[in-house]
């Protein structure tokens, strides 16, 4: 089971898994600093630990396509754990170890699609969290959020920041660079050719698409459907987040509801306005186990995220 939150994920990883898990840990630290310069932030808590401090770590799975299976999350104990693996006086703790040998596999991982612009002139990044120590307040006042977003974009058809005839792949270099940082070998000839190899699969796709043609019994616009079905736009994680499609009144109506609930003290929340999402995917097979992360261009989530401890902040003042 895994989150992504926008700017970091949290796994849970069985004890038994523990030692292959590290090294790939290890790798992905790594990468993060010579492909991107990038300090990634790797901490370990184990489950037991939040559960000692009355943090529970409850998980639910819920399948948005035959292909996905989504987990989400309750209890407090991530929050917990994620405090812990950054508060200075305890990181030292739970710091993923410096002698561990990296060795990962970032097969599947690709980004190669144009920006989504948004069908309706905006796309949103949100994030509510619930106030309650009550966990049924709380679980009932999510309900009110969801049935109100409904109400304002209508079903999850209408506000899904992903449609089939807006996904495009991208021959952009500077797009492709995140792939090519991740998945090709170093030097500049093997990135070079790593690029040439991401214009053919582009070219592939569009051609394939375009004339509705099957090759290896793949029928290609059938995975141009299975990519929006298997996007995460929508989770939960003790915080609820999502990216929502919608117009410029869709999303005052909606900020008008969050922010009389804020003032009430029933909630904190966060958005990030843009014009089009961000897709990132993970592909464990072509037509088959796979998910694509789904951001806000231009902060996303990490945006969203700074208003809502912005108006935390201003609500324990």
């Amino acid at each position: 089971p895994f989150v992504f939150g926008g700017d970091g994920a949290t796994i849970l990883i069985p004890p038994s898994l523990l030692s292959t898990a590290e090294p790939a840990l290890a790798a992905t630290q790594q990468m993060a600093q010579q492909s991107f310069g990038l300090e990634l932030r790797v901490g370990i808590v184990e489950v037991a630990t939040a559960v000692a401090a009355q943090h529970p770590i409850l998980i639910a799975k819920f399948q948005p396509s035959s292909h996905y299976d989504q987990a989400m999350f309750a209890g407090g104990g991530l929050a917990y754990a994620e405090k812990l693996v950054k508060d200075p006086q305890t990181a030292v703790t739970y710091a993923l170890s410096p002698d561990i040998i990296p060795n990962g596999d970032f097969s599947g991982l690709e980004c190669r699609w144009q920006d989504i612009p948004s069908q309706y002139g905006e796309t949103l990044s949100l994030l509510v969290t619930a106030l309650s120590d009550q966990p049924e307040a709380n679980n009932q006042l999510y309900q009110d959020v969801l049935v109100k977003i409904q109400e304002i974009y209508g079903d999850a058809r209408q506000y899904h920041p992903l449609a089939v005839s807006r996904l495009k792949g991208t021959y952009n270099p500077q797009k492709l660079a995140a792939e090519i940082g991740v998945r090709s070998e170093s030097g500049l000839w093997a990135r070079f050719k790593y690029l040439l190899k991401l214009w053919f699969s582009v070219t592939f796709l569009y051609v394939t698409t375009r004339f509705d043609l099957t090759t290896n019994d793949i029928r290609w616009r059938d995975y141009l459907n299975i990519v929006v079905e298997t996007a995460d736009y929508r989770k939960y994680d003790d915080t609820l987040r999502m990216i929502v499609s919608g117009t410029p009144d869709q999303r005052k109506t909606l900020a008008a509801y969050l922010e009389s609930q804020f003032q009430q003290g029933r909630l904190v929340y966060g958005m990030h306005t843009t014009n089009r999402a961000l897709l990132t995917c993970l592909v464990f097979e072509r037509m088959g186990r796979q998910v694509h992360f789904v951001d806000g261009a231009d902060g996303g989530y990490a945006l969203a995220a700074k208003t809502l401890k912005q108006r935390l902040k201003t609500l324990n003042s």
